[in-house]
């Protein structure tokens, strides 16, 4: 039986998962063939179009076509066959027939197992080999294709490309140019990547997903001869994002127990302060009390090498300040251990005239124990000082008219909302157009003389509360205190309040408006809660009357 043949033009060439032919090797085989013409069949598979793809017989096909053209008739072998035979079959008849990169043979052998719906041990009795071969040769696949290039090409030892491939890709590219141009040896760049590997055991984060990581050196040194030390990650990119992720979720961990709460990295070491009572750095037992209010009263998440991922509680931000209070200690210390002046028999027991008595020992001024104010509560309680200032302006029609007329006169009648001044008129009115802006001035005046007297005096009340909503902070403080306004009457502890603080400030609160004393021994308990218990457990207090408490950090009248 004849042999088939096909001219080489009809033949098209397949998904060969050969991707270097050595030069010198290509050229004897041309020259058989060029003597003796192709004496084995290349493996062909019939396309719909009337073509043929090659499957096995690259190397025969490409020396033929060169040595007498695209008519050549080449003997071959027609087989039909699906997608992941053909991948199969190019694989195996390249390995067997002459000797293939690892590398090659890593990215055909990941076409074999996507076939095999990634089944390893199918994919391996496919392919002839061990599982562990298998497993092996796709670990390559993580080389970049500079890598892989320079392993076709002999240009590095597989050992090179072992290691390399236990890294990141976008630096392998780098580390192959220097590793070509500077003929760096496998001992050499394994000393290398063991310098610059990261250590797992230092490791902050859950390690889970690590365990079967191509970068985890435990796993590298499984699967190939040639790995750096055990114990260690060589993808420090995907380490330190661990890492950072790490550090920020212990970070907002603290958010709910402490006003301020930094990463603290290297060089910033020197920006906080642990606050002491005692001891030669320390501020007082009433002072490190106090500073627990401070809006710079914190904690720190350590991002230095020496003690990643330590927290570091009770700590001041403001190095200065802390300083001036450890001063202050020292000095407040000395004043009370100096000696009385001494005196004589005949000093007379009152100062001469005009001399101002003194007295011989000083005293500090006592550290006060309250929230300090920041900025969510500033927003809170201006909120509450408008509500009820207007709420006092609509019950009193005579200090209505005083504000409304003081509001002209300083130059502030322009907070009046035109809007909600032009809607009432509106409504009282029972017009569809509610604003009088851009001109519209005789339909305002025409829509309000039709109005009864207390209807306009209602609009006259509702123009002056509506200046409450945009006035200046300080405009609306010399307003409060003229109305005598007592937030007994309009402000007490509420969940909406405490939910704004951390556990450090409600814990200061709850010493300054009595609250831990009423407690008692049961305070520790209930602040070893979480926020949302704590909150709770302090608007249930049974015996503490809540109305008519009023921290100082709500208060306008705090001097």
């Amino acid at each position: 039986m004849n042999q088939p043949t096909l001219a080489l033009s009809l033949i098209v060439k397949g998904r060969n998962p050969r991707g270097h032919m050595d030069v010198a090797e290509m050229q004897e085989l041309t020259s058989s063939i060029r003597v003796k013409g192709v004496l084995q069949p290349v493996l062909v598979r019939p396309l719909e179009n009337g073509t043929f793809r090659l499957i096995a017989g690259g190397r025969r096909f490409q020396a033929a076509r060169e040595a007498f053209g695209d008519d050549y008739q080449i003997p071959v072998h027609i087989r039909e066959m699906t997608d992941a035979e053909e991948d199969e079959l190019a694989l195996i008849e390249n390995v067997q027939r002459a000797q293939m990169s690892p590398t090659e043979e890593a990215d055909a052998a990941a076409r074999v197992l996507g076939s095999c719906g990634g089944d390893h041990d199918e994919a391996a009795r496919r392919l002839g080999w061990s599982k562990t071969t298998l497993i092996k040769r796709l670990a390559l696949t993580n080389c970049s294709d500079a890598v892989k290039q320079a392993l076709n090409e002999r240009k590095i030892q597989l050992g090179h490309a072992e290691l390399l491939a236990a890294t990141e890709k976008a630096k392998q590219d780098k580390a192959i140019e220097m590793i070509i141009k500077n003929g760096i040896s496998v001992a050499d760049l394994k000393q290398t990547l063991n310098q610059i590997s990261k250590n797992m055991a230092s490791a902050i984060f859950d390690k889970t997903d690590c365990t079967g990581c191509p970068h985890n050196s435990d796993n590298q040194a499984a699967l190939f001869s040639e790995a750096v030390n055990t114990g260690a990650c060589t993808n420090g990119t995907c380490y330190d994002q661990k890492t950072e992720a790490e550090l920020e979720k212990r970070r907002d961990g603290l958010k709910d127990e402490f006003q301020k709460v930094e990463i603290v990295r290297p060089g910033d070491k020197y920006t906080i302060v642990k606050i002491r009572p005692d001891g030669d750095r320390g501020v007082g037992e009433e002072q490190a009390q106090a500073c627990r209010g401070c809006a710079k009263f914190g904690a720190a998440v350590s991002a230095i090498p020496d003690a990643m991922g330590a927290v570091y509680k009770n700590h001041c931000f403001d190095v200065a300040c802390h300083n001036v209070k450890v001063a202050d200690r020292i000095k407040a210390e000395k004043a009370a251990q100096a000696p009385a002046p001494a005196t004589t028999a005949n000093a007379s027991s009152k100062p001469a005239s005009g001399t101002p008595a003194t007295s011989t020992t000083q005293t500090t001024a006592k550290p006060t124990t309250s929230i300090q104010d920041s900025t969510r509560i500033k927003e809170y309680r201006v909120k509450v000082w408008r509500t009820a200032t207007k709420k006092v302006l609509l019950a009193q029609p005579e200090q209505n008219h005083i504000v409304l007329l003081a509001l002209a006169a300083a130059g502030e009648i322009s907070c009046v909302s035109s809007s909600k001044v032009g809607e009432g008129v509106g409504k009282l009115a029972n017009l569809t157009t509610t604003s009088f802006m851009g001109g519209f001035m005789n339909k305002a005046l025409d829509a309000i003389a039709g109005l009864e007297q207390d209807k306009r005096d209602f609009l006259t009340l509702g123009a002056t509360a509506s200046a409450m909503e945009s006035i200046v902070e300080c405009r609306l403080i010399d307003i409060m205190k003229f109305l005598k306004i007592d937030l007994q009457n309009h402000w007490k502890l509420c969940t909406e309040f405490l939910d704004l603080l951390t556990k450090t400030e409600i814990e200061v609160l709850c010493e300054e408006i009595g609250l831990k004393k009423k407690l008692g021994d049961k305070f520790s308990k209930v602040m070893g809660q979480k926020k949302d218990e704590i909150i709770k457990s302090l608007l249930n207090v049974p015996g503490f009357t809540y109305e008519g408490v009023v921290p100082r950090s709500m208060r306008f009248d705090k001097a």
